[in-house]
């Protein structure tokens, strides 16, 4: 039997649960500035790079995972998404004229690489690094 690896090289889209659907959209739009790919009644997708980003209303989750719980924003971080700048400090500066607030950072990590870190009004924790 061979194996299929093909099937891991891209990841399509990651769908983001978001309470405010208008509130995470103009999030993105401002911060990311990107303009929206597609946007429904409970959905609204960018596009970073070759991936989709879908923020979908909250509501609309439990049919994407059920039998798993879908979890509240206040229920804590579950995942970063990582994007690569050119520099780490000239992005968070730009990133605060935009109405961000940094959760840490900039910081030059152990493992040799300079990171900052934000979150979404959904709670979804975004890391720059270089």
């Amino acid at each position: 039997m061979t194996q299929d690896v093909t099937w891991t090289n891209t990841i399509t889209a990651i769908t983001l649960f978001a309470e405010n659907l208008e509130e995470a959209k103009a999030f993105y739009s401002r911060v990311f500035e990107l303009p929206v790919l597609f946007e429904g009644d409970t959905s609204v997708v960018f596009k970073f790079g070759s991936t989709m980003i879908n923020l979908l209303q909250i509501g609309q989750a439990d049919e994407l995972v059920t039998p798993a719980h879908v979890a509240t924003s206040q229920g804590g971080a579950r995942a970063v998404y990582t994007l690569t700048v050119d520099d780490v400090d000239a992005k968070c500066a730009e990133l605060k004229t935009k109405g961000v607030t940094l959760l840490n950072g900039p910081m030059d990590r152990p493992w040799g690489i300079r990171t900052a870190s934000f979150k979404d009004p959904a709670g979804n924790i975004w890391e720059i690094a270089r």
